[in-house]
């Protein structure tokens, strides 16, 4: 019994990747259906706008959409995560037409091979936001 409980521990942990699952096997554009996780610490962040590190606001959605994901980048460093690791991601415009210049800022950040589950919704935002986006992130143990 002993020598049973020892192997057991002296195994190392099973690393799970995760899945990327899509009703019908078909892979729609830019997100995915369903992202399956193994068990690891859960990492949630708040809305991130599109401010400047200096706190400023650029007037152009691309520069805004830019700082968006330099602003995620800043926290999931902190939390110990990257964007390999976000599996689920909300996007929040006030106007559908940046839709594409969106989703040429988001590649540059994203693994667009393996994209998380996403949201894009048409919001009001505060005075002078463009994009704010929230994002779930997790850490295999």
């Amino acid at each position: 019994m002993l020598g049973l409980i020892l192997s057991s521990i002296a195994m190392p942990a099973k690393k799970i990747n995760k899945q990327f699952l899509n009703v019908g096997g078909k892979k729609p554009p830019g997100y995915t259906h369903v992202v399956k996780s193994p068990p690891g610490t859960m990492i949630f962040i708040s809305g991130q706008g599109g401010s400047a590190a200096d706190g400023t606001m650029p007037p152009d959605f691309s520069a805004q959409a830019r700082n968006t994901f330099e602003n995620l980048k800043r926290c999931l460093t902190l939390a110990g995560a990257s964007f390999k690791d976000v599996v689920k991601i909300n996007y929040f415009v006030t106007d559908m037409a940046n839709t594409n210049e969106l989703r040429r800022v988001r590649a540059e950040y994203l693994d667009m091979n393996q994209p998380p589950a996403a949201t894009l919704v048409q919001a009001g935002l505060s005075a002078g936001l463009l994009l704010e986006v929230e994002a779930v992130a997790i850490i295999p143990d």
